[in-house]
């Protein structure tokens, strides 16, 4: 059962956002990436809490991108969206065959990563959805802004809303302000079990040293990741106030 503080205090996280950066408009109909991972089962929490009070009316549609894993599963996807009174949407994929099989990719991230992007935009046209919502929170910003800094040394990036004209579908991020220890509380005490990882490049990934290296540096500079936050998006608002 959804713990009705934990999820209260993870929908304030949801809605400054949302309210800040005008994610949702009357009449959304709103495609939620569900990947069985913690993250995306928060978010769909969420949306669907917020849902029964937001001053827009809009609709959620959960997708369920099947990757191709061995023993892969959306049974714990299902069970929540049972709950929430919502029908999961699944799409099969060969992404797994494609990326670790046919091509055996070294550094597979990318390239999974843009095939599963193009699947769920797809995926959520064809429903009928006009926005995707993915589930990245405060703790993905900070890493990618690391992340583009130190590798491609350049400070970057996802933005809270982006337009995508090729498959005209907008996409936003409702967790962008809640770190990812609100997002872990909210799923143990509301008894979510997420989808074990089973990604053969799991935990050795560039995000992965990013995200130690961010660690060990709160733990020395309290404050730092909140920073390296404000930082970009502060710069991020100032370049879209007239837009």
């Amino acid at each position: 059962m959804i713990d009705p503080k934990a999820l209260q205090k993870l929908m304030s996280y949801t809605r400054r956002a949302i309210d800040k950066y005008q994610m949702i408009e009357e009449g959304d109909r709103i495609a939620v990436g569900v990947s069985g991972g913690k993250d995306s089962l928060a978010l769909l929490c969420a949306l669907q809490g917020l849902k029964r009070f937001y001053p827009k009316s809009f609709e959620i549609v959960p997708i369920n991108v099947k990757m191709g894993f061995p023993n892969e599963t959306d049974e714990i996807s299902k069970a929540l969206c049972d709950e929430l009174g919502l029908e999961l949407q699944s799409v099969a994929s060969d992404i797994y065959s494609v990326v670790f099989e046919v091509r055996k990719e070294k550094h597979p991230c990318s390239l999974c990563s843009n095939m599963r992007r193009g699947a769920l935009h797809g995926a959520a046209k064809e429903l009928g959805c006009n926005k995707l919502a993915l589930g990245h929170h405060f703790d993905d910003a900070v890493e990618t802004i690391i992340m583009n800094l130190f590798i491609e040394g350049r400070f970057d990036c996802f933005y809270p809303v982006t337009y995508l004209d090729r498959s005209d579908i907008t996409v936003i991020r409702p967790l962008l302000f809640a770190p990812e220890k609100e997002v872990s509380h909210f799923v143990r005490a509301s008894g979510i079990v997420p989808v074990p990882k089973n990604c053969p490049a799991d935990g050795v990934t560039k995000r992965e040293d990013a995200k130690r290296a961010l660690d060990d540096l709160e733990r020395s500079d309290r404050g730092v990741k909140m920073r390296v936050f404000n930082a970009f998006f502060s710069k991020y608002e100032e370049n879209n106030k007239d837009k």
